[in-house]
């Protein structure tokens, strides 16, 4: 459990692959995505849910891994869902995610057989992020931009008004202790000066991983989320000087710098060996 909880708090790349479509199961794999995520949710429609999820079973009994994106609690197809994630014990993409109780019922109906990756996409969900982030299971928090976007009635590319909501599941995953959260989908999958735009923006604000609607963003978000050659080169200065020097080139250095140097050089680290 634990190597799967690492591969899921170091991801940098998320990509989903319809559950559908079990053909490109193979090809979402061979793109180099640090986790893949099949979907039984939003990318199949209703009267292809039990096919859909006969796909996936199929594709995890065979030993392959994936992350399981499962209908939301509550709906008909959920626990059927969650049945076949328990029986592989595959990590499972929480919809809505936005009620702790919710969620650990989940950790308890799987037998603790895997880990939670919530999806908050609810206006309830942002204002309970510390609630979801610290519900037992959970590995860590995703952003749900298109969902949110639509129940605020906003853009869901519009980085002012969806700003307050993503700042809010970084500050809740640093008070729970988990990994920092992955930003939403970018939806204009050719647009790489827009996909470039909310790399930029979510990196700024604390997000350390993306979710990915197409294996083409899957370059762009994996070194957008992993630390520079300028960024690592200060880290190592910083942590070469000794804990008891304060200034680096002329910045003060104190123990949450020496902190920040030691995270992107993990992240760093973490991204050569991913």
């Amino acid at each position: 459990m634990t190597a799967v909880r690492n591969r899921i708090t170091a991801a940098r790349s998320l990509l989903f692959v319809p559950a559908d479509r079990p053909d490109r199961f193979p090809k979402a794999v061979a793109a180099g995505a640090d986790l893949v995520i099949v979907d039984l949710e939003d990318a199949v429609a209703p009267a292809d849910k039990e096919q859909a999820r006969a796909h996936a079973a199929t594709w995890l009994a065979a030993g392959h891994q994936a992350v399981l994106r499962v209908n939301a609690p509550g709906t008909a197809w959920s626990e059927p869902d969650l049945a076949v994630a328990a029986s592989h014990g595959c990590p499972v993409m929480v919809p809505k995610a936005e009620d702790s109780a919710v969620l650990a019922e989940i950790t308890a109906r799987t037998a603790g057989r895997c880990e939670l990756i919530a999806l908050v996409e609810t206006a309830r969900g942002i204002a309970r992020a510390f609630e979801v982030s610290t519900a037992p299971g959970v590995a860590r928090l995703a952003f749900g931009n298109v969902d949110l976007a639509t129940q605020l009635g906003v853009a869901p590319d519009d980085h002012m008004a969806l700003t307050y909501a993503r700042s809010r599941l970084v500050v809740a995953s640093a008070a729970a202790g988990i990994s920092p959260p992955v930003d939403g989908v970018t939806t204009a999958v050719r647009d790489t000066d827009t996909l470039h735009a909310d790399i930029t923006h979510a990196h700024r604000l604390g997000f350390t991983g993306k979710l990915c609607i197409h294996p083409a963003q899957l370059p762009y978000v994996s070194a957008g989320f992993t630390p520079g050659e300028s960024e690592l080169h200060w880290a190592r200065r910083v942590l070469e000087a000794g804990e008891s020097v304060t200034t680096v080139d002329g910045q003060m250095v104190d123990r949450p710098v020496l902190e920040r140097a030691r995270r992107i050089l993990d992240r760093g680290h973490g991204a050569a060996t991913s």
